[in-house]
């Protein structure tokens, strides 16, 4: 999007700030199909380690880095938007996001009015699309529309007014959807060549009575595997009952084991995960309320191209009794409505313990949660978060939440709903509200 002098330059300044968000992180953000009056100001402004003008996209991107592929304002001058996202595609990897800029169809009078008055340059724009129209685009032409952000409705800042118009107005309905741009993320669905090897973590404290049948029931992926169990200070025998079992298995699969010196589940996940070695990762509960076996779900739906980010959801089907108590239910339902809201994301739920991503995405989250701050003693926000902000694509699915067969929760209600709580109104401040 292009627009003369200050106005220019400040409508720029919020479109790049919201795309920045996610190309920070990235490897890569290359310009395609830039228009003769596009200068390059909006590519200027966005932050990425490397980037490049125009047309150089590679047909076999690399299978570890992300690349994000800047699409501004063509949309809006094209009679062919399908045609456009077609030709693309091939040239993209699962690890591509296509990040395009476009005008607002309810503001098209002004834009006219700007044009004739000399207030922006380059021709008026001849198509107007929909979020629905965008929708349908991107399943047509085999993506998937991640999300859809108005940003720059201040066309100038106006003794600091303009800065706080351009954070308020996002959050009001009605009112959000008067932004002179708006920011699509999409991204192909394409599946995995092969079967990456998993790596699956297992925290487990005072878990003595699980550690054998987490081994026992835990599926054949036909790939690589390998166990990283990581006990953390318990009183029953949990470390020497994982160590027995781990001889036991020897030479039928990796198994891999540690003690914390920490303190918590996100510190065990975090060790884990440092000692892992295959392309994918996932977290088992020693406590095996979300069943071994439906590790395969998580496993097909990565390598099945639906998602990059795959979440647990307990939520849909009947519980087992016992499983959850009532006050519980309702605190994950709460959170996982509230998280939805924050993070623009639809959540099933947002306390799954197993969630399944890319070590090499797991790498990009450490960086963002070193920016965002160290807040999350659980391990599931600080996931759920940098997940849905990096847009790599967050599907759930749905388990069947089992009663434990031995040992008792280590969660508290009221003091750890209360942490959650703070968490989520933290996050509706730095995400939210940026």
């Amino acid at each position: 999007m292009e627009r003369a002098g200050i106005r220019s330059h400040y409508i720029h300044q919020a479109i790049a700030e919201r795309i920045s968000t996610i190309t920070r992180y990235y490897d890569e953000l290359v310009q395609h199909s830039r228009l003769e009056h596009d200068r390059g100001k909006l590519l200027e402004m966005i932050v990425c380690a490397k980037k490049v003008g125009q047309e150089t996209l590679e047909t076999e991107p690399s299978p570890d880095k992300r690349r994000a592929v800047l699409i501004n304002g063509t949309f809006n001058y094209s009679l062919d938007i399908q045609g456009m996202l077609e030709e693309l595609r091939p040239k993209l990897g699962r690890n591509d996001r296509v990040v395009a800029v476009a005008y607002n169809p309810y503001l098209k009078v002004i834009y006219a009015l700007g044009t004739s008055l000399g207030l922006r340059k380059g021709p008026m724009p001849k198509t107007f699309f929909r979020m629905v129209d965008a929708e349908g685009l991107a399943r047509l032409s085999g993506y998937e529309l991640l999300s859809c952000s108005p940003c720059g409705y201040a066309p100038i800042r106006f003794a600091g007014l303009g800065w706080v118009v351009n954070r308020v107005f996002p959050l009001l309905p009605g009112l959000r959807w008067l932004a002179f741009g708006c920011v699509l993320v999409m991204r192909p669905t394409v599946t995995s060549t092969g079967r990456p090897g998993l790596t699956v973590v297992v925290p487990a404290r005072n878990e003595f009575g699980n550690i054998g049948a987490a081994l026992q029931r835990m599926p054949d992926l036909d790939c690589p595997m390998e166990v990283i169990f990581i006990e953390g200070h318990s009183s029953d025998g949990t470390w020497e009952e994982i160590e027995r079992v781990r001889q036991s298995y020897r030479g039928k699969m990796r198994i891999l084991s540690a003690k914390q010196t920490g303190k918590g589940k996100a510190d065990a996940v975090r060790l884990g995960f440092s000692m892992a070695t295959m392309p994918l990762l996932t977290i088992l509960d020693a406590d095996l309320t979300m069943p071994p076996e439906m590790l395969r779900r998580f496993y097909d739906a990565y390598v099945g191209g639906h998602g990059d980010f795959i979440n647990g959801s307990r939520l849909l089907y009947p519980m087992e009794g016992g499983a959850m108590r009532f006050l519980n239910h309702l605190g994950n339902v709460f959170f996982a409505a509230s998280l939805s809201y924050v993070l623009s994301t639809r959540l099933g739920d947002s306390l799954c313990g197993t969630k399944l991503l890319a070590r090499h995405d797991y790498e990009r989250l450490r960086v963002w949660r070193r920016d965002f701050g160290d807040f999350d003693p659980f391990g599931d926000f600080e996931l759920l978060f940098p997940a849905s902000v990096l847009q790599l694509g967050v599907v759930n699915v749905p388990i069947r939440y089992a009663a434990r067969t031995y040992g008792s929760t280590n969660i508290s209600r009221f003091r750890h709903g209360f942490e959650l709580l703070r968490m989520t109104i933290i996050g509706f401040f730095r995400i939210k509200c940026r």
